[in-house]
């Protein structure tokens, strides 16, 4: 209950209330937010927050350094929001790059901390669990509505028409705030959410699953998002795709080109990086 949690864009859209629910944690001890402008204010204005977790602000890639020393857990919502019209793709080369030089940081500053980058992805909500998997654009977001926890049953019409919702949901949200910004608010209660799920397995506690885009062995892509068991030194066990219905499995098959190539593309970035 001691974690020592970064927030590498602290003072962005998502950033802000990110770091607001992090600080809100008994889990995290302290908490250092960095970005390249406004985060002294952003601190100060957090440290008011009766909650025992320090609050300090580091500005600028010159202090980027002491804001990561002694890290346990990372997390990154840095970089340019999406504005109506555009795709993440048009993205690509600006959040990649700063992306890239934060993830070199902190292999440099802080090697044996968790890193969670944090990338565009009826009942009582609370209960439902829906295992999302594959990528996070268009058709790759594959939702696994069979799996569903408690289990739940649609006409194929209505199945088509819930897993594009929920493919679009990002982009519904950016039309939605007509060019103000993109999906912040959700983005961060779930990118604190998983920094929770993280140090509730570093801490031993058993059968934490989160579903993350990894390094993976699953699928002919050699990255994809399925659960993972999460433990004391971060994945214990990829659970894979499990067993799918027809529909999913053509949704997957439909997503692997598209996804191998987004995947070429980050490779290709990081080989010609200088």
């Amino acid at each position: 209950n001691n974690a020592k949690v970064a927030v590498l864009g602290a003072s962005g859209g998502i950033g802000q209330p990110l770091s607001l629910l992090l600080k809100n944690s008994p889990l995290v001890s302290r908490l250092t937010l960095y970005d390249i402008a406004h985060t002294p204010g952003v601190a100060a204005d957090l440290s008011h927050i009766e909650t025992r977790a320090t609050v300090k602000g580091y500005l600028g890639p010159e202090q980027l350094p002491d804001c990561l020393k002694g890290c346990d857990v990372v997390v990154i919502p840095a970089g340019v929001p999406r504005k109506p019209g555009m795709t993440r793709d048009d993205l690509f080369n600006t959040n990649a790059t700063i992306v890239a030089t934060l993830a070199a940081a902190c292999a440099k500053h802080c090697p044996e901390a968790m890193i969670c980058i944090i990338a565009n992805p009826g009942l009582d909500p609370a209960r439902v669990n829906v295992p999302v998997i594959g990528g996070h654009a268009g058709k790759t977001i594959i939702p696994l509505i069979s799996q569903c926890t408690p289990k739940v049953e649609f006409p194929e019409d209505q199945l088509k028409t819930l897993t594009g919702r929920i493919q679009e949901a990002g982009t519904e949200v950016v039309k939605a705030k007509a060019g103000a910004g993109s999906a912040t608010l959700s983005m961060a209660y779930a990118g604190a959410r998983f920094v929770f799920s993280v140090v509730d397995a570093m801490n031993g506690k058993e059968g934490v699953v989160e579903c993350s885009f990894v390094r993976s062995e699953e699928t002919e892509c050699s990255y994809f998002s399925t659960p993972l068991l999460l433990g004391k030194k971060g994945i214990e066990k990829n659970l894979g795709l499990g067993k799918l219905s027809p529909f999913e499995e053509k949704m997957v098959a439909e997503a692997i080109s598209e996804l191998k190539a987004s995947i070429k593309k980050g490779e290709d970035f990081v080989k010609n990086m200088k």
